[in-house]
């Protein structure tokens, strides 16, 4: 056998070759390294949320912790929530300011203390001997509610989505008992919303504060009534202490909470996000609704055992006839007013009538029709 010579250029072939067969084996081409190059991490969305209520402040408080924890699993941690409280912020009525200037992107509060920027936002609370929360909640996701309350904010740069429900309020904690009109003459009330303004027709002063401050206003004698809630956040309010006489709701029968969003900050959140938040808005506006119905129910029962010189009251029928009339001339006015009023009171008024006759002939019949009101011994 002889001797195989390689020269110089055999050898380069033979290398060429093997880089051929190697390039083969470990695919580099820009198509391989893009399959097999790590996914980037999908971008973090950040709001920060004022709201009017303290940290620690019962349900309210809570709906607004319930939302951001259900944002943050619903999108796998892409968007989160900050909360930031009364405490903090120091602006409980600052939040509508707040929100539309962008300082935050998003808040918690009601939509009736902002009647003074704009009174069509008050129709998005509640009015009084207005709709009930099951009737109300049908007119905003299915009766028009919702792309009204978008009509009047956006002209404020914001959007409002229903906040939670308290359902029924009371009427108020009093020092001493009315009976006529006579006795509301002069009376200091903290009372917000349009029921401050009818109010006021009958000789009430109506006086807005923040929650913080209302038992010690009551307990100094700044104020001789006041409105808040319902058992299921007045008892830690401990109004009961003060006052004895607690009357039955007129002005709020659906109290209405809102969640604000500054449209800036909406449209930098990609469409899946947005949805996102919407569903959990909607359904930690439930929550707090059926939590408020539970706290109320374990509140009151509470208060009838422990406390037992607190009286039930309710306006009498002359007294009720009243204010029914007030609100009926100012809701007129303010149609008149404003076209913009008169197409929301308009929508209201249309579904109220509706919906009104089925409540009567299904919960107010069950209700009226149980030997013992529903109770069972």
């Amino acid at each position: 056998m002889y001797p195989v010579k390689v020269g110089k250029l055999s050898v380069l072939v033979v290398f060429l070759l093997m880089a051929v067969l190697l390039a083969g084996c470990n695919d580099v081409s820009p198509k391989a390294a893009a399959v097999e190059a790590p996914a980037p991490e999908p971008k973090v969305y950040k709001l920060r949320l004022a709201q009017t209520w303290a940290e620690n402040a019962p349900v309210f408080a809570e709906t607004t912790a319930n939302l951001a924890q259900m944002v943050n699993q619903l999108s796998d941690g892409q968007l989160q929530i900050e909360v930031v409280s009364a405490d903090q912020h120091k602006k409980p009525f600052g939040v509508f300011d707040m929100v539309k200037s962008g300082e935050y992107d998003m808040g918690h509060s009601a939509s009736y203390y902002w009647k003074d920027v704009d009174f069509n936002m008050l129709f998005f609370t509640t009015v009084p001997f207005g709709m009930l929360p099951q009737e109300q909640y049908a007119w905003f996701y299915h009766g028009g509610g919702l792309e009204l309350t978008q009509k009047v904010y956006s002209k404020h740069n914001m959007l409002s989505f229903p906040g939670g429900n308290t359902g029924n309020q009371m009427g108020g904690w009093f020092r001493k008992e009315i009976n006529t009109l006579e006795d509301l003459k002069g009376l200091r009330m903290r009372v917000p919303g349009f029921a401050g303004a009818v109010l006021q027709e009958l000789g009430v002063e109506p006086i807005n504060l923040p929650p913080g401050e209302l038992y010690q206003a009551m307990n100094e004698g700044r104020i001789d009534a006041l409105e808040w809630v319902g058992p299921s956040l007045d008892l830690g309010m401990r109004f009961h202490e003060i006052a004895r006489f607690y009357y039955t709701g007129w002005h709020e029968p659906a109290t209405e909470l809102q969640f604000l969003i500054n449209q800036d900050s909406w449209k930098r959140l990609p469409e899946r996000l947005q949805q996102v938040l919407q569903i959990a808005m909607r359904t930690s506006a439930y929550d707090m609704y059926i939590q408020s119905t539970y706290e109320s129910a374990q509140n009151w029962s509470t208060i009838q055992v422990e406390y037992p010189g607190v009286q039930i009251r309710t306006f009498s029928p002359e007294i009720l006839q009243a204010l029914y009339d007030v609100t009926e001339e100012q809701l007129k006015a303010r149609a008149n007013e404003d076209p913009l009023a008169r197409e929301v009171l308009d929508s209201q008024s249309r579904f109220l009538w509706k919906a009104r006759r089925w409540t009567r002939i299904s919960d107010q019949a069950y209700l009226n029709s149980h030997p013992r009101g529903g109770l069972r011994k």
